[in-house]
Formats: structure tokens, C-alpha cells, sequence
């Protein structure tokens, strides 16, 4: 099949429109259906008890607001790596850079971390860990399982490098799988083992109060229910994108949504009372790397136990090799907006950006060096991705005033309600996640920005797009202001902020950040200019006779 690809800085290639609904459907959905599930219900439990299931109501809820403004500008924008070229059509390079740096630096770290899961659960089965020792004591990969990862690495690099037809297609067949299996788990946990009275065990419904119920939100509630935004960074791969990227978020999070509260109901149902009558600190004993798989054996179902821990490689590896191809796509992006140097954004024959693939092999093997174990790098994950998300709710609305004649093909439903309270959900998801994971990526942030003014110290003096230091100048008192709540705050830092007081205060800070950043961004005249250079790009691309 002739395909006519679409753009890319210096190489007269741009990426392939290959993917349909189905393809972008299953990307978000099975980036949603990863290793989240297998750990988020026993995590969140260990946190909040039988109130867990408030955090998963809450976190989708909140997931799915972001989840219908990505929906809208995705469907109107339709570009690679959307996260990062949104912000920077609404407010210009320097917050486009902003906002791409910190979506791949969550998307460049998931994929190793996914390998990891996989690895960790494989290690606890006693023949493999017997012959075959993957971890240590300590949580980090032995020379083995440095082997291993690498491997499945190199498997994700040679499926996106052959394309993102390839890509979808393969992963299609994995999100089946890994749908199916959770959806089993549900129905036969619950025919054969399920003890209402848990709902109350152990403490009451409640037995942290709030504090836990939030608490359990970045310790894998909100890291499992997110992904919804990688149709929206393959969007520009999409076969019609305005009238798919919208559909497929939207069924992706429905989707996900449902599985993950019919799991926790599962879970807490099925567990053995009598682990619960001294609280929820270790409700299932052991098996903590396989607590459905645990829960199943205890039922008498050993077959399902044994899909189970196949699941743990499928679902682990399947997440990774979308969050390459993702990663790949936001190197891409900013090497597009020449954030990064150009080279990132060169394009293969077979239409996918090789050297930004190549560089999230290379950054996703240095992960596999000793840092902290996964579960210790959600919530680290989980504040990026907050903060990533964060950028759209406020774009959305000055690309609204700024651009209102562009064709919208999903509209968000009283966005000038929506888009406000989706940006205090997306701030509230970055108090919860920590301090420590506020400072740490404020780190991150600053290395960010040396590699930016670096890259752009050497590129001539005409090839330098303004940077609108204006309109992105709310970014760092916001993150600022919220790196200080959270070390006055009640989640990692030294509970100087009362109860609720903290949500109030980083609400009405949101909504004040909201609010000054719409009258800050670009002009109207700037925004079109920005699209029209994107859209003249694309139209002047080469039509290439790529068989398949």
C-alpha cells in the first residue's frame, strides 16, 4: 500500500499516517492495562483499606477531566508528540520545552520500569529464581537480569524501528490478552472467593481516613490508571486523526476505568478475613509480587495463577514497548520545535525517528543501573505525568480564545468549568505524589533547561525561534510555589499545613496560576503562525512509495 508520509527537520521524511482507531485505540489502552493493575489494588489497599476504592473513583475521575481535554486537543491538533506542541502553540518554544521535557523524561523512564515489573514478578517464580536469579536482595537486576532487560529492550527498539504499522498491530494483540486476563480474574475470584465483610474489616470502610485515601492516589492508583495521551502522541501517525484520536482516549479511559474498579472490588473481596484482623498492613501475606496470582492459588485455581504470572511478563512488556515508541515521539517533537539538537528528529526510510528510538534504549538501559526499586519510582512517574498533564487544561482554553475558528471535531463540554477544574485535579495528583518527588524533578527541570540554552547557543542566530519568555514566565513561579506547599505539606514534608487546609491552598493557587497563564499566552496571530508553519511543513513533504 502507497503511503504519503508527513514531515521531519532536514531529511524531506516525516512520520507515517498508518495507525487507525483500533491502533490508537489499543496503544492508550494498553498503556492504561500494565503492570498498574497487577500491584495498584494491593498497594492502594495497604494505604486506605477498604476506602482504596475511593482513590480509584477519585483518580478516574480526575484522569478521565484530562483525559476529555487531551481529547479535544488532540482531535484539533494533530501532531506527533501533541503533549509537547500544544503548550508551545498556546505559549510559545520555552514552555513547549517545559512541557516536552517532563513528558519524556516519564515516558524514557516507564518502559525500563515496566521491564523491571516483569523481571521482579519472574524472579519470585522458585524455578526461575532458583536457576536463573534475576534480582538481588536489595531489588536491583543481577548480571542476569541486566541480560534479560537488555534483551526485551532490544526487542521493543527492533519492533518500533521496523514501524509503527508493525507497532500497533503487535500491540493490538498484546492489549487483547492483557484485557482478557484481568476480566477473567474478576469473574472467577469473585464466584469462588468473595467475603463482603472484608468492606468493613480490619478498622472500618476507612481506617487512614482522607489521609489515606489520597495517599494511596501516586502509590499506583494514578500510575495505573494513566497512558490515555499515547493516541495523542501517535496522532500524527493516525490514518484520520480528527476523527479517531478523540474516540480512542475517550474508550481507552472508559475502558480502563471499569477494569481497574471491578479489580479492587475483586481484591478486597477475595482476601482471607482472618489477614485482616490486625489491619491491612499485609493483607495477602506473601506473594507481594503477585498478589492476584496469591489470591488465586488460595481459591483452588492453579491454572489461574499460572495466567497470571504469564500475565506479569505480557502486560509489564507490552506497556514498554508502547512507552518507547512514545518517548521516541516527544524526543522527536522538541528535536522538531529544535528544542533539542535536529538529529533527534531525523526520520527513517521506514518512517519512524530513529535516533530519538536509539536514545530511549540508551536512557532506558541506564535505568536498569541500582536506582530505587519500581515501586519506589511510581510516585516519581506519577508526578511527571501530573505535571505533564497539567499544561493542556490551561492550553486548551488560551488555544480556544487564540484559535477559535480552527475545527474542533470533539469539543470539551463546559470547558470554561472543565478546563479550570482539570488543571487543580492535575495539581492536586502533584501535591499528593510527595515533596520528594517535587524537588527531584525540579532538579530534572533545571538539567532540562541547560541542555535547552546549550542547544540553542549553538544553532545560528536565524534558526532561533523567539522564546516568548513572557508568555511562559507563570510556569516557574507555579512550580515553585507548589514545591514550597509540599514541604509545608502533610505528603513528605512536615505537616505544617493543616488538614484539608493543604487541598484548599493548592486549589485556589491553581486557579490563580490558571487563570494568569490564559492572559499570558501568544497572541492569536502567533498561535496561526505557529499551525500554519506546522501544517506547510507537512503539505510540503515528498510523497513516498513505501510498500508494506
Amino acid at each position: 500500500m502507497a503511503t504519503t508520509t508527513t514531515g521531519a527537520v532536514g531529511s524531506g521524511r516525516h512520520l507515517r499516517r498508518d495507525v487507525g482507531f483500533w491502533g490508537l485505540m489499543f496503544v492508550s489502552l494498553g498503556s492504561i492495562i500494565g503492570s498498574g493493575w497487577l500491584l495498584g489494588a494491593l498497594t492502594a489497599a495497604k494505604l486506605a483499606g477498604p476506602a482504596s476504592l475511593l482513590s480509584w473513583v477519585l483518580a478516574a475521575i480526575m484522569l478521565s477531566l484530562l483525559a476529555l481535554v487531551h481529547a479535544e486537543l488532540g482531535a484539533a491538533y494533530p501532531v506527533a508528540g501533541g503533549t509537547a506542541r500544544f503548550p508551545a502553540f498556546a505559549f510559545g518554544s520555552l514552555a513547549g520545552f517545559a512541557a516536552g521535557w517532563m513528558a519524556w523524561l516519564q515516558a524514557v523512564s516507564l518502559a525500563p520500569i515496566e521491564v523491571e515489573a516483569t523481571l521482579s514478578y519472574s524472579d519470585h517464580i522458585s524455578w526461575v529464581h532458583r536457576n536463573f536469579p534475576l534480582l538481588r536482595t536489595d531489588g536491583t537486576l543481577t548480571g542476569t537480569g541486566l541480560i534479560v532487560a537488555s534483551v526485551f529492550m532490544l526487542i521493543f527498539i527492533v519492533i518500533n524501528v521496523v514501524g509503527v504499522k508493525l507497532l500497533s498491530e503487535s500491540n493490538s494483540i498484546t492489549v487483547i490478552w492483557k484485557t482478557a486476563i484481568p476480566l477473567l480474574t474478576i469473574v472467577v475470584l469473585l464466584l469462588l472467593t468473595f467475603h463482603a465483610g472484608n468492606f468493613s474489616a480490619g478498622g472500618g470502610f476507612a481506617p487512614f481516613g482522607a489521609h489515606g485515601v489520597f495517599a494511596a492516589l501516586p502509590a499506583g492508583v494514578v500510575f495505573a490508571l494513566q497512558g490515555f495521551e499515547q493516541a495523542i502522541q501517535l496522532a500524527g501517525e493516525a490514518k484520520n486523526p480528527q476523527r479517531d484520536v478523540s474516540r480512542a482516549v475517550i474508550t481507552a479511559t472508559a475502558i480502563g476505568t471499569i477494569v481497574y474498579i471491578l479489580l479492587e472490588i475483586t481484591f478486597i473481596g477475595a482476601l482471607d478475613p482472618a489477614n485482616l484482623a490486625h489491619g491491612w498492613a499485609n493483607p495477602i501475606g506473601k506473594g507481594d509480587f503477585g498478589p492476584y496470582a496469591t489470591l488465586a492459588t488460595g481459591a483452588g485455581v492453579a491454572w489461574l495463577a499460572w495466567m497470571l504470572y504469564a500475565d506479569a511478563v505480557i502486560s509489564p512488556a507490552g506497556t514498554g514497548l508502547v512507552y518507547i515508541a512514545t518517548s521516541s515521539r516527544l524526543s522527536y517533537a522538541l528535536g522538531r520545535e529544535k528544542a533539542l539538537p535536529r538529529q533527534v528528529a531525523q526520520v527513517s526510510k521506514k518512517g519512524v525517528p530513529l535516533v530519538s528510538i536509539i536514545i530511549a534504549f540508551v536512557v532506558g538501559e541506564l535505568c536498569f543501573l541500582p536506582f530505587p526499586s519500581w515501586s519506589k519510582l511510581v510516585a516519581l512517574v506519577t508526578e511527571a505525568t501530573a505535571i505533564m498533564y497539567a499544561f493542556a487544561p490551561i492550553a486548551i482554553t488560551a488555544l480556544r480564545l487564540r484559535d477559535p475558528d480552527r475545527p474542533r471535531p470533539y469539543r470539551l463540554p463546559a470547558f470554561k468549568v472543565l478546563a479550570p477544574v482539570s488543571f487543580v485535579a492535575a495539581n492536586l495528583i502533584i501535591y499528593w505524589s510527595t515533596f520528594q518527588a517535587e524537588w527531584k524533578l525540579g532538579v530534572a527541570s533545571l538539567l532540562g533547561l541547560v541542555i535547552f540554552a546549550l542547544n540553542r547557543l549553538r544553532l545560528p542566530a536565524g534558526e532561533r525561534v523567539p522564546l516568548n519568555v513572557k508568555s511562559s514566565s507563570w510556569i516557574w513561579p507555579w512550580f515553585g510555589v507548589m514545591v514550597i506547599i509540599g514541604a509545608l505539606g502533610r505528603y513528605g514534608g512536615s505537616n505544617t499545613i493543616p488538614n484539608w487546609w493543604d487541598v484548599v491552598i493548592v486549589g485556589v493557587w491553581a486557579l490563580v496560576v490558571y487563570y494568569v497563564a490564559v492572559r499570558l499566552a501568544v497572541s492569536g496571530a502567533e498561535v496561526n503562525a505557529a499551525v500554519e508553519a506546522e501544517e506547510a511543513e507537512l503539505r510540503s513533504a515528498p510523497t513516498l512509495n513505501l510498500a508494506d
